[in-house]
């Protein structure tokens, strides 16, 4: 699986891209056709606390997911995408079982 990163406003340092890669990495238990991963990394200016944005948009084999995240750390905002992420993965394997089935 390969995994792309862009950032916006800000220069990631690599212990967070790590953090994220590991999270990222663990999506592979549920789904194991994943090609590929875009991850968008954002900083807001604004007043809002919560202005730190992640967008990850995962390519298998024969469909894509998206989840846009915000949160005050990159961290919590990656928890909660992946996290969310993984409920998708479910549901799309769960849906394909069912059409096949």
């Amino acid at each position: 699986m390969q995994i792309n990163f862009q950032t916006v406003n800000f220069k990631a340092d690599q212990k967070l891209l790590d953090f994220i890669t590991n999270k990222i990495e663990k999506l592979n238990k549920f789904e194991n056709s994943i090609i590929s991963v875009n991850v968008y990394l954002k900083v807001e200016n604004n007043e809002d606390k919560e202005n730190k944005f992640i967008e990850i948009l995962v390519n298998l084999k024969d469909n894509q997911l998206f989840m846009k995240y915000s949160s005050r750390t990159f961290e919590a905002a990656a928890d909660g995408a992946v996290d969310s992420l993984k409920e998708q993965i479910k549901r799309n394997k769960e849906k394909r079982t069912t059409q096949v089935g």
